[in-house]
């Protein structure tokens, strides 16, 4: 079989080293209260307040002062979120813990939580049991009973097509559905991502899985810090089979009314009936790396998930350095219990045990991650710094370490 052909990518550009900050860890006090798994049409009275208290409440959430832009004034969203990618700050919100169907953009954390577990050249043979469960009207990218994919071209279908049907291949990979669902749904909880509930791992309709654009948010900054995951969500093009396949994301791709967003870098889109349109983006501008998550727009214009990103992009990259926070994205437990056993005087690593969740995913096997990570695919073990802090992604734990200095892990390449 021809080696398949190299996929046009935009590289994100910031190393991935910035991308997760090890803040202190939000009390247990504000952790998300356990709200019924249904949606509801207006914002709860009572919303978590991980992250900030602000972060709880109902409505829009910014610090405006002299020399802050006003936000846009035409968001129809239900719920969105700014955030620094870096500094994991907040910058401004909409109902950032509001639980609501995430449709595709829940393949964040699939894709957080598996991606480590197969190497990229592992090659599958598809059986009719794969592919059973796919629902009706899901997006896929064309995967066939009988043929024989590798991990690469699936993770392609996965990101670029949003492929049900790729996702469900991966899931028996990994054990099967039900399998990847417990797993996703332990790696949320490892990511204090704790107004997810998930029911299936495409992100296809399901009574009672929710999401919120705080945990979407958290979802892309885990990704982030994987190299294969960005060079996934940054691919635009590439083929797949005989066919060419090219991303779904608009500001990543462009359409008829969406040019390509400057310094656009991933993540992932999502569209059902129920869950109307979502999606997650990160880009870097003038040193800035920014997370803007956007759920379900009542605008009813083509491609409007797009362009409320792109405006809240916009005034974020403004606004950064001169608003103050109204949150922030917290660490990973891992994390968060790395930088407490630091503190104490405890060498990073001495007695930390493995988190099921921080780097291979929950309940990954350390053989499997191993693979993922050091196999003939060239994926290096994937370092993030921030805040002078070193974390290492390997083997499941996060290891901190003050004095390492700041590696250029990538190659930048500055999008026109």
């Amino acid at each position: 079989m021809p080696a398949p052909k190299k996929p046009g990518r935009r590289s994100l550009l910031v190393t991935s080293a910035t991308l997760l900050s090890l803040s202190a860890t939000a009390p247990a006090a504000l952790a998300a209260p356990a709200p019924s798994t249904s949606p509801t049409a207006t914002p709860p009275a009572q919303m978590s307040t991980l992250g900030g208290a602000r972060l709880g409440q109902a409505g829009t959430q910014v610090n405006l002062a002299p020399g802050v832009p006003v936000l846009p004034k035409d968001l129809t969203a239900r719920s969105w979120i700014v955030s620094d990618a870096e500094s994991g700050e907040v910058l401004a919100a909409h109902n950032a813990h509001w639980r609501l169907p995430p449709a595709s953009t829940l393949k964040m954390l699939f894709a957080d939580t598996v991606l480590p577990r197969f190497s990229q050249g592992t090659r599958y043979k598809v059986t009719p049991d794969d592919l059973k469960g796919v629902g009706a009207g899901s997006s896929v990218v064309g995967v066939k009973e009988g043929g024989t994919y590798s991990v690469h071209d699936l993770w392609l279908g996965v990101f670029l097509r949003s492929g049900n049907d790729a996702v469900h291949v991966l899931s028996s990979m990994n054990g099967g559905v039900q399998q990847t669902v417990k797993d996703m749904q332990d790696h949320a909880e490892e990511l204090q991502a704790l107004d997810t509930y998930v029911v299936s791992p495409d992100g296809y309709d399901a009574p009672g899985q929710l999401s919120s654009a705080y945990d979407l948010s958290l979802f892309a900054r885990s990704g982030l810090q994987k190299k294969d995951f960005r060079d996934y969500c940054s691919t635009v093009s590439a083929k797949f089979g005989a066919a060419e396949i090219r991303n779904t994301n608009r500001l990543l791709s462009g359409d008829s009314d969406v040019p390509v967003y400057r310094g656009i870098a991933g993540v992932k889109n999502g569209n059902t009936s129920h869950a109307g349109a979502t999606f997650t983006g990160v880009a870097e501008r003038g040193g800035k790396v920014l997370l803007v998550t956007v759920m379900n727009p009542e605008k009813d214009e083509h491609n409007e998930v797009y362009k409320e990103t792109a405006k809240l992009l916009d005034w974020g990259f403004q606004a950064a350095g001169k608003v103050n926070p109204v949150g922030e994205l917290v660490p990973p437990k891992s994390a968060s219990q790395a930088t407490r056993q630091q503190d104490a005087g405890v060498s990073p690593g001495q007695g930390a045990q493995p988190s099921s969740g921080a780097a291979g995913g929950a309940g990954a096997k350390p053989a499997a991650s191993a693979t993922a990570r050091s196999g003939p695919t060239g994926m290096g073990t994937a370092l993030a710094i921030a805040g002078g802090l070193l974390v290492l992604l390997g083997g499941g734990v996060f290891l901190v370490n003050r004095r390492w200095p700041l590696p250029d892990l990538m190659r930048r390449r500055a999008r026109p």
